[in-house]
């Protein structure tokens, strides 16, 4: 299977250019992309527009998947409620491991890597439901994506995934949410 290796190799990829002091975050602007439901919803590249539990929680997540460690990542799941898939699985390390056995659940972390250092949008601010969510992807048309945006995209889909989306009607890849409060909501696929 091709997406693990190349979602690892990216994820790594990932981390060492993150990682490197000579590559501080630049100032970058946003952009106001139309929801499939019509509402605007817009794409976020700054982190410090972050509140500031979001944040932390953010951190926290990453700093438990880069540990390589899925029982680190589970641990802050079930400190959180955090729903990790839509058929009522509840221990993560576990479903990881089922779900991804070549990599005995490491594509997860990977995949969770990756979604966390993407450009990400805030949808139902000043609702109950308010929720920052990564990646942006999960509020955007497929159809209405610049060629910029596609590219990041394929950084975590390959293109017959995003054929795939195109015919279901929106992006059902990983996707993960946290509340303004910090509680980390979801992380789960499909739809």
């Amino acid at each position: 299977m091709k997406l693990p290796l190349r979602l690892f190799c990216l994820s790594f990829f990932t981390l060492a250019v993150v990682g490197s002091p000579s590559l501080a975050q630049k100032k970058v602007k946003t952009e106001t992309i139309r929801d499939p439901k019509g509402a605007s919803a817009e794409i976020i590249r700054d982190l410090s527009r972050l509140p500031e539990p979001v944040r932390k929680k953010r951190e926290e997540i990453l700093a438990a998947a880069r540990s390589g460690d899925v029982t680190k990542v589970s641990a802050v799941i079930k400190d959180n409620g955090t729903t990790i898939s839509f058929t009522g699985e509840s221990d993560a390390a576990e479903f990881w491991k089922k779900t991804f056995p070549d990599s005995e659940g490491l594509e997860a972390l990977a995949t969770l890597i990756e979604i966390l250092e993407m450009p990400f949008v805030q949808l139902d601010k000043g609702t109950p439901q308010e929720m920052f969510v990564w990646p942006y992807f999960h509020a955007v048309q497929l159809d209405k994506l610049t060629p910029e945006q596609r590219v990041e995209l394929f950084r975590l889909v390959t293109a017959y995934d995003f054929r795939e989306m195109q015919k279901f009607g929106s992006y059902n890849f990983f996707r993960a949410g946290i509340a303004p409060d910090g509680s980390w909501r979801f992380f789960v696929a499909g739809d």
